[in-house]
C-alpha cells in the first residue's frame, strides 16, 4: 500500500472514532464553510466544540439515573 494511501486510511479511522465519540471534524466543517458560505467566518475550534457538545448534550446538568 502507498504512503498516500495509508495516509487516508487513517485519516478515516480517526474520522469515525471522533463521529462514534460525537467530535464531528473541525477540518471539514471550516472547510464547508469557506467553501459554501464565504460570507461567514468559521468558528474557532473551541468555538465548534462547545457549539457541537450544546447541541449533542443540550446544556443539560448530568442525569441521577
Amino acid at each position: 500500500m502507498r504512503t498516500a494511501d495509508l495516509k487516508n486510511v487513517w485519516q478515516r479511522t480517526v474520522q469515525t472514532a471522533r463521529l462514534m465519540v460525537g467530535l464531528p471534524d473541525y477540518a471539514r466543517y471550516a472547510a464547508h464553510v469557506r467553501e459554501k458560505h464565504p460570507d461567514r467566518e468559521p468558528m474557532t475550534e473551541p468555538e465548534f466544540f462547545r457549539a457541537c457538545q450544546q447541541s449533542r448534550y443540550g446544556g443539560r446538568q448530568g442525569r441521577c439515573c
